[in-house]
């Protein structure tokens, strides 16, 4: 039952937040972060004390080949059509979900003193957006993941269109259509998959467990696949999946762009590893160097575009399409290091790439513009800002020592295995990133303040928030076997291919 204590105190925390807004304009932060704050507690309880919360699995499934499940809740819901409460966390779900409750502690903290108006409604799009990722990596039940898709994208497209910029309507519409669309091919394929395990098993389930090795008429499986394949490649993002994402970061206010960036990115990379692999294993290794191809083009079409853009948080976009590149590459790389770099290179863009954002967007309630050509000599005024702002730039480019460089490392290794010509095009993405990253701080921080700029620094709860991302990034860099540890046995489950 934590994991649905999890998202019950997420929906409960936003009402909260949404009525306390007629008592108090801070109230609502309040109970939002304790909201956040209890959620922590019941995470870390999960990471390093699974023992105590035991395994409450349902009669009805089958645990024979479906990885090792830390915590697992089953109930009926609608059972005429086959839909449960089925909640399970594994290794990696543990490691996403910590992610997710603590980037939004990070969104909080960037909120703090930029959200001024309808605070209250604002907090509760926030803690229902995370409460819709939470149950993404939690619903093993096809219908209620579908459900939890929809619930975290609604709010964030409230978040986007009411507290954005100046062209914060047209954005948080093209997230919508583009998001939605995709979604709707999902629920399609996922409605196909559910109709031929009844046609071969007699009765309705949208259950993972029941729907792994459900056979498919030969030609269907490919466009069943495809169904998902489209829907986590928009959420990845993907080339040419990738086009409401620049527009919606640069016009989110900073708290979206930290979940944007740091959390509701990794739902896709999540459901390829969850789903998409595991549903259609034959159709996904046909795709798979289809696949890579998307991967490398990615890398390389949108490290090509940031150098062509003035605008920093569209520049932070375009990297961040094209380090997702990578996940993308590992994913369907199918070898052990090409996976388990995948899921490091998530990990670590959560924390860089928030960051970054957070930077971005302090940067821009500061001095009210986005444009590079305006900044420049802004180390002088703002020395710590500057430092952190190096610290997370050399991060994103894969600095070694940093988590980074451990997922790109171990992606380049297990692409290297399956195509040296897709590894070597890739690490050409990275030398490009670490190019156009020192020009951005060239062209920000140092030379001449030539518009006399003058803003203050850094605040204390700004440098906090950094310095746990910071200590992030370097516990992933220098100590990874903990999580690769942790996520080894979900990857090991989804097929032996992995690991030949």
């Amino acid at each position: 039952m934590i994991l649905v204590w999890l998202i019950v105190i997420l929906f409960a925390g936003g009402i909260g937040a949404l009525v306390a807004e007629k008592r108090s304009v801070e109230l609502p932060r309040v109970i939002a972060l304790a909201t956040l704050l209890l959620d922590l507690f019941l995470v870390v309880l999960m990471l390093f004390a699974p023992a105590t919360l035991g395994l409450d699995a349902g009669s009805q499934i089958d645990l024979g080949q479906t990885g090792e499940w830390l915590v697992l809740t089953s109930s009926e819901w609608i059972p005429q059509f086959g839909v449960s409460f089925i909640f399970g966390a594994d290794g990696l779900g543990l490691l996403l979900i910590a992610l997710t409750v603590f980037l939004g502690l990070m969104s909080l903290g960037s909120a703090w003193h930029e959200i001024k108006e309808r605070t209250g409604f604002f907090y509760f799009n926030l803690l229902w957006t995370l409460a819709g990722v939470i149950g993404v990596f939690t619903a093993l039940d096809l219908f209620l993941f579908f459900f939890f898709w929809e619930v975290m994208l609604i709010p964030m497209y409230f978040i986007i269109a009411i507290w954005g910029h100046e062209n914060k309507e047209y954005a948080a519409m093209k997230f919508f259509i583009f998001t939605q669309v995709s979604g709707m091919l999902m629920l399609l394929s996922i409605l196909v998959l559910a109709f031929f395990h009844y046609q071969s098993a007699g009765v309705f389930s949208f259950s993972y467990f029941d729907l792994l090795g459900t056979e498919l008429p030969e030609g269907v499986g490919f466009w069943v696949m495809l169904g998902f394949f489209v829907a986590f490649a928009t959420k990845l993002p993907a080339v040419p999946f990738h086009n409401w994402l620049p527009d919606a970061h640069s016009q989110a206010p900073t708290p979206g762009s930290v979940i944007l960036a740091g959390i509701l990115l990794k739902t896709g990379a999540y459901g390829l590893i969850r789903f998409t692999i595991p549903l259609f294993p034959e159709v996904s290794m046909a795709f798979a160097p289809t696949a890579m191809m998307i991967g490398v083009i990615s890398i390389l079409y949108t490290a090509k575009v940031a150098f062509s853009q003035n605008d920093l948080k569209r520049l932070i976009a375009y990297t961040s399409v094209s380090h997702m590149g990578f996940v993308l590459l590992g994913v369907y790389s199918w070898t052990a290091q090409g996976v388990q770099g995948a899921v490091m290179t998530m990990l670590a863009h959560g924390f860089s790439a928030a960051a970054l954002f957070m930077l971005a967007g302090g940067l821009q309630h500061r001095i009210h513009t986005r444009e590079m050509d305006k900044m420049g000599g802004l180390w002088g005024v703002a020395p710590k800002m500057g430092f952190m702002a190096l610290f997370f730039t050399v991060a994103a480019v894969g600095m070694p020592g940093l988590g980074n460089f451990i997922g790109e490392f171990l992606v380049l290794l297990g692409t290297f295995r399956i195509s040296s010509a897709a590894a070597a095009l890739a690490a050409i993405g990275m030398v490009v990133a670490a190019v156009y990253s020192l020009i951005v701080i060239q062209k920000v921080f140092h030379g001449e303040n030539k518009n006399n700029l003058a803003f203050e620094d850094l605040t204390g709860v700004e440098i906090f928030c950094f310095g746990l991302m910071m200590i992030g990034l370097l516990w992933m860099g220098l100590y990874p076997q903990s999580m690769l540890d942790m996520s080894e046995p979900t990857l090991r489950s989804m097929g032996v291919l992995f690991f030949q």
